[in-house]
């Protein structure tokens, strides 16, 4: 039973830091329809910038921690400036196709500056075990990565029910051409959103490094599991971002105990990160939007 509650609590952590990664893909699909594949990289790059400005810059970690938000929405807004603008009225398979051959050019940026060496995580998130009733003992930094997730879930929910600007984007999300007759600038709405996915995927890339390691192969590695995040929620739906969060984080730390076990049928099937890309191709057969995702009907 403590060992089901250490790997539960686990799971959730590692779930809450996939679902900061996913809402920024989540905000960008809602508000452009664009499907981004190179959501996982802004966690990869914000973890690395972070760490840049904290031990090279010998910035404070408060410090750092804008930074990298900072370079997380100089990033994603000049992403959707340069390159994803040119592309409106563009085949959804050619912006698909441009976001991946992105994800790509950023992985690779990112070994080239900062190479493959692995870092000693940061110091400034307690990592001492705490005491769980039944007597399991989790590290303080994974409850940490779940109260920081919660308060951002809570903040971006107050942003779209009572900010200007995040019912704006809720418009645009629903009707680009009624927005936009509404006189809502659908140009800055996407720029917006792209800056709230760049930062929302620093956040998690700090909580990530701060439980495991500043390990470029490691990060991307991870940063993968975002698109079963995202699809197994449902591309629209915030509220499945954070229940396929905790899906996801729960099945892979289930697996890896188990397969480490030398378990038969993990060992066939594969490592903690392919199990749930078969839940979610078992999920899509029944639930094809996802379990959260609106069934979009379009007639000609």
């Amino acid at each position: 039973m403590t060992r089901f509650v250490q790997l539960t609590a686990n799971g959730l952590a590692n779930g809450a830091i996939l679902a900061l990664a996913a809402l920024g893909f989540v905000l960008i699909y809602k508000a452009t329809e664009v499907i981004n594949f190179a959501q996982g990289q802004f966690l990869v790059i914000g973890a690395f910038m972070v760490y840049n400005a904290n031990v090279t810059w010998g910035l404070p970690w408060p410090v750092a921690i804008l930074v990298g938000i900072a370079t997380g929405v100089f990033l994603g807004v000049a992403i959707e400036r340069v390159i994803l603008r040119g592309l409106v009225g563009e085949s959804s398979l050619s912006v698909i196709m441009v976001t991946i051959g992105l994800a790509a050019v950023l992985y690779a940026v990112v070994q080239i500056v900062w190479g493959v060496t692995p870092r000693e995580r940061p110091g400034w998130i307690p990592n001492e075990s705490v005491a769980l009733p039944g007597g399991a003992l989790v590290s303080a930094d994974r409850l940490v990565a779940v109260g920081v997730a919660a308060v951002v879930f809570v903040a971006v929910g107050l942003f779209f029910q009572r900010s200007r600007h995040g019912i704006a984007m809720r418009a645009v999300a629903d009707d680009q051409q009624a927005a936009m007759v509404q006189g809502i600038n659908v140009n800055r709405i996407f720029a917006l959103a792209w800056a709230l996915a760049g930062a929302s995927g620093v956040l998690g890339g700090v909580l990530l490094s701060s439980i495991t390691s500043y390990n470029p192969l490691d990060l991307g590695a991870f940063a993968i599991l975002v698109f079963p995040v995202v699809i197994l929620g449902g591309l629209d739906s915030l509220i499945g971002t954070v229940v396929g969060g905790a899906i996801v984080g729960l099945l892979t730390a289930y697996s890896s105990y188990i397969s480490g076990r030398g378990n038969p049928i993990l060992d066939v099937v594969g490592n903690d990160q392919v199990l749930p890309f078969l839940v979610l191709v078992v999920i899509l057969l029944v639930k094809p939007y996802g379990l959260f995702g609106q069934a979009r009907i379009e007639r000609v």
